[in-house]
């Protein structure tokens, strides 16, 4: 994984594992990996994430079976989406709005190149 310098280590973290619970890769009542199993994979300190299941629990995204480990909460994938889509509406849009005005780009080539990018990565791939 390739982090970004302008944003918190966890926080990418946490955009890691909501991604793959909206992608349907981890669903609801699904065990994750253990913080020590994520972080070998991710290659980043433990702790940073302890940090980041934390913020997911906090978040009720995640939820802890004691002793059984951490797992996607049942409403994990709507906690997540509607998380993720505030925080876009509220960060991203805006500077991206600004770019379409400043650099005259019409919105029906952003619909054909949206279209496009979801047939070359999203469509007929499991959700």
């Amino acid at each position: 994984m390739e982090f970004r310098d302008n944003e918190a280590i966890y926080l990418q973290i946490a955009a890691y594992v909501s991604e793959n619970i909206l992608l349907g890769k981890w669903p609801a009542e699904q065990k994750i990996p253990s913080v020590r199993d994520l972080a070998i994979e991710l290659e980043v300190n433990p702790n940073t994430v302890m940090r980041t299941y934390e913020f997911l629990q906090n978040q009720e995204v995640i939820y802890n079976k004691r002793g059984l480990g951490l797992f996607v909460a049942p409403d994990g994938f709507d906690k997540v989406k509607a998380y993720r889509k505030e925080r876009f509406i509220q960060q991203d849009l805006p500077e991206y709005f600004r770019n379409i005005y400043l650099l005259d780009i019409d919105l029906e080539d952003i619909q054909q190149r949206y279209e496009r990018f979801k047939a070359e990565n999203y469509d007929n791939k499991t959700k």
